[in-house]
C-alpha cells in the first residue's frame, strides 16, 4: 500500500480493508493499526450529509460488511475521513463526519473535506479525486435546510464538475418520496451545485422492522450503484458481468435481512391459539415478505410477473404444507412440544423457505437466466423446496428446540435454529 503525505496530512489506498488519516497517521478503522500497500486504482465515492442522516447504514448496504460505525445520538460516528473498500465494490466510499447544527462543528466538516481535495490536487496524488458526491438527506424529515446546501457547496467547492447524487435516506414512506424529491429540487434550485445534480434516488439500506410483524423492505441500494456507475468517468466503470455479480451479491445480503424479519415475525404470529394448519393466519405475512424481495429484485414492475409471483405463492402458503409438516413433527418417537412451540416453528420455517425460494427464483430472472413466463419452473423449484428436504429441517428444529427444554426465550431461540436450518446459502 502507498502512503501519500502532503501538509502533514496521510493518504492511503489499500485493495481491502478501511482507512482513515488522522492528524497524519493512516489507520486501519477496524484493527486501529498503522498500515502501508500497493492499490489498483478505483473511482472515488464521496458520502457528505447531516449527522444521523443514515450515512453509515447506506455504506453498509453498499459495501456489505458491517465497517462503517453506526450509532444512536447527537454526535457523528466517524471523527474525520475514512476510506471503506472491498474487492468486490468497484469504488471506494469516502465517509465524511456529519455537518452538525452548530456551525462549529459544521466547519469541521466542511475542513477535512476541503482538506482532502487540497492535497489530492497535488502531484501524484491524482488518484484521491472525487470523481462521485453521495449527498445523503433524511427521508424522514419535513425540510431541507438551505445552511445545509450551503455546507455541500463550500465542502466540494474544488470538485465544481463532479457528479451529485442525493440519497433519499429512511424513505420508508412511499407517499412521502415524491415530497422528498421535490424538496430536494427545491433546496438546490439556484445554488452552484444544481448543475451537479445527477440524480435523486430514495432507499430503504436495511429492513425497516415497524413493530413485530410489520416491516418495511429495503429498496433503492441497486439503483444506487447504477447511477454512480453511470457518473464515473468511463475508464472507472468496470465490466458488465462484474457488476451484475457485485449487484447480486447486494440484494442477496438485503434479502437475507428482510427474510430473517419475516423469519421473526413468523415465531410471533404462529405462536397463536388457533393452529396454523387450519387457518390463513400467515397469509399477510407471506404476501408481505413475496413482494417486499420482488421489489428489492425489480420483479414487481414486470406486467408479466403476476402469475410468475402466484405459483410462488400457491405452493407456499401455509394451508398447502403445514399438515404434513405438524403431522411430521408428532410422528418422532419420544418428542414432547407444546402445541404453541411446534406451531411457532412450522410457521417461521414456511417463512423461510418461502423467502429462500423466492431469492432463488428471483436471482435467475434478474440475471436473465429465466423469465417471468416460466411459470412450470417456478412451480416445481417451489414444490422441491417444500418437500421431503423441508419437513427434514422443521423435524430437526423441533428436536432442537425439545431438547433445549425451557429456554429463556423461546422464540428467539426458534428463530435462531430456524434461519440455521434454512439460510445457509450465504452470500
Amino acid at each position: 500500500m502507498k502512503v501519500l503525505c502532503a501538509h502533514g496530512v496521510a493518504f492511503v489506498r489499500a485493495y481491502d480493508g478501511v482507512m482513515a488519516y488522522d492528524n497524519g497517521n493512516v489507520i486501519d478503522v477496524r484493527a486501529n493499526t498503522t498500515l502501508s500497500t500497493e492499490n489498483a486504482i478505483k473511482g472515488n465515492v464521496l458520502v457528505l450529509g447531516n449527522s444521523g442522516v443514515g450515512k453509515s447504514t447506506l455504506i453498509n448496504a453498499v459495501i456489505g460488511d458491517t465497517v462503517a460505525k453506526t450509532s444512536f445520538g447527537t454526535r457523528g460516528t466517524t471523527s474525520e475521513l475514512a476510506v471503506y473498500e472491498s474487492p468486490t465494490v468497484p469504488f471506494q466510499v469516502i465517509d465524511s463526519i456529519g455537518f452538525e447544527p452548530s456551525p462549529i462543528k459544521s466547519l469541521r466538516a466542511v475542513h477535512a473535506v476541503r482538506k482532502w481535495s487540497k492535497a489530492s490536487a497535488k502531484e501524484g496524488h491524482e488518484h484521491n479525486k472525487i470523481d462521485v458526491i453521495w449527498f445523503c438527506v433524511d427521508g424522514t424529515a419535513a425540510k431541507l435546510f438551505p445552511e445545509t446546501i450551503r455546507n455541500l457547496s463550500t465542502a466540494v467547492s474544488m470538485w465544481r464538475s463532479v457528479p451529485i447524487i442525493t440519497v433519499i435516506t429512511k424513505s420508508y414512506s412511499k407517499p412521502d418520496r415524491e415530497l422528498n424529491v421535490q424538496m430536494v429540487r427545491q433546496a438546490f434550485a439556484g445554488q452552484r451545485v444544481e448543475k451537479n445534480l445527477r440524480a435523486i434516488i430514495p432507499v430503504v439500506a436495511q429492513t425497516y422492522v415497524i413493530d413485530e410483524t410489520s416491516f418495511v423492505g429495503p429498496e433503492g441500494i441497486t439503483d444506487l450503484i447504477d447511477e454512480t456507475m453511470k457518473a464515473m468517468p468511463e475508464g472507472m466503470r468496470g465490466g458488465e458481468h462484474d457488476l451484475m455479480a457485485f449487484k447480486l451479491t447486494r440484494k442477496r445480503m438485503l434479502a437475507q435481512g428482510l427474510i430473517g424479519a419475516c423469519v421473526a415475525a413468523g415465531a410471533t404470529v404462529g405462536a397463536v391459539p388457533i393452529p396454523i394448519a387450519d387457518s390463513l393466519v400467515l397469509s399477510p405475512l407471506e404476501l408481505g415478505e413475496l413482494h417486499g424481495l420482488a421489489r428489492l429484485y425489480g420483479i414487481d414492475k414486470d406486467e408479466d410477473a403476476k402469475q410468475f409471483l402466484d405459483s410462488i405463492v400457491q405452493v407456499g402458503t401455509a394451508s398447502v404444507v403445514a399438515h404434513s409438516a405438524i403431522s411430521t413433527v408428532k410422528a418422532i418417537p419420544g418428542i414432547n412440544i407444546a402445541a404453541s412451540v411446534l406451531n411457532a416453528i412450522v410457521a417461521a420455517s414456511i417463512i423461510a423457505a418461502l423467502g429462500e425460494g423466492a431469492v432463488i427464483a428471483f436471482e435467475q430472472v434478474y440475471s436473465g437466466k429465466r423469465s417471468v413466463n416460466d411459470v412450470t419452473w417456478v412451480q416445481n423449484l417451489m414444490q422441491e423446496q417444500f418437500g421431503e428436504g423441508f419437513l427434514g429441517k422443521v423435524s430437526g428444529v423441533a428436536q432442537a428446540s425439545a431438547a433445549a427444554g425451557s429456554a429463556k426465550d423461546m422464540r428467539e431461540m426458534i428463530v435462531e435454529l430456524v434461519k440455521a436450518a434454512f439460510m445457509n446459502r450465504g452470500e
